[in-house]
């Protein structure tokens, strides 16, 4: 396992990742931004990715609606994804991650039914680029999050993955410890950042290693699960920002060298 960190699809971005020791990037193309704003900077991106010796480990389309009203396959969506599988290939990232809306005027079983048919075509185009397909667990316009989803739709197309982050289980009260071990064999990557839960209630999002999570316990469960992928830091605090931001990355970076299991 190696450390990475999500950043802004920069070519600074990779010098920033070599000076901290970390080996990888990855790049969110969230909902509102073309993917073509971000293919169009890919030779730039895959010059500095060569230069400093930083790969990319996982590219996501976040936040878009992938599936219509009527349950059919929102084509410009399905496409801008593509291109996006297309820039992983270039720049030798082994991953694409996004999710799936939910349909409410359509029945669970047509909203499963409409993602396992739009992962289908994502599965297939990403076989002839050498890519895998993996789906986020945040709720962000996705409802693909637990154990019920992954069990009808990942389990009915096997080679789907998952990109994991344990925050969004633990806001959920679901059991993050459990799915990994669950799951552990479909994860393709995996988000490291910390959650604070006070009263019930989300607090803030910390560095990882500085909040409630069992790191230690985590990791132990991923190296008995035989995961191999990444483990991208993902700054995503209100409070750790600027000068104290920069901090809690470098602290969240010595934290998990720790845990880290090396030659």
């Amino acid at each position: 396992m190696k450390l990475g960190i999500i950043a802004d699809y920069r070519v600074e971005s990779f010098d920033y990742a070599a000076n901290l020791g970390l080996a990888f990037l990855e790049f969110c193309v969230n909902v509102g931004t073309p993917a073509s704003t971000f293919t169009s900077l890919v030779p730039e991106l895959k010059a500095a990715s060569e230069r400093t010796g930083v790969a990319v480990a996982s590219i996501g389309r976040w936040g878009p609606d992938r599936i219509n009203k009527d349950g059919s396959i929102n084509e410009e969506e399905l496409k801008a994804s593509q291109a996006l599988i297309d820039a992983c290939q270039e720049l030798g990232c082994p991953v694409f991650v996004g999710g799936c809306n939910y349909i409410e005027e359509l029945s669970y079983y047509d909203n499963i039914t409409a993602a396992i048919n739009y992962f289908s075509v994502l599965i297939e185009y990403g076989k002839t680029r050498g890519i895998s397909i993996a789906t986020y667990n945040c709720h962000w316009n996705n409802y693909i999050v637990d154990d019920a989803a992954w069990k009808l739709i990942h389990g009915h197309l096997p080679e789907l993955g998952i990109k994991y982050d344990p925050s969004h289980a633990r806001y959920a009260g679901q059991d993050y410890l459990k799915e990994i071990v669950d799951w552990g064999s479909r994860i393709k990557h995996i988000h490291i950042k910390g959650s604070v839960i006070i009263d019930g209630k989300r607090f803030d999002d910390p560095p990882a290693g500085m909040d409630q999570t069992d790191w230690g316990t985590f990791m132990a469960i991923l190296y008995g699960v035989g995961y191999q992928g990444g483990l991208s830091i993902e700054p995503h605090s209100h409070t750790w920002t600027g000068e104290l931001g920069d901090k809690g990355v470098q602290f969240t970076i010595d934290y998990f060298n720790r845990l880290l299991l090396r030659g």
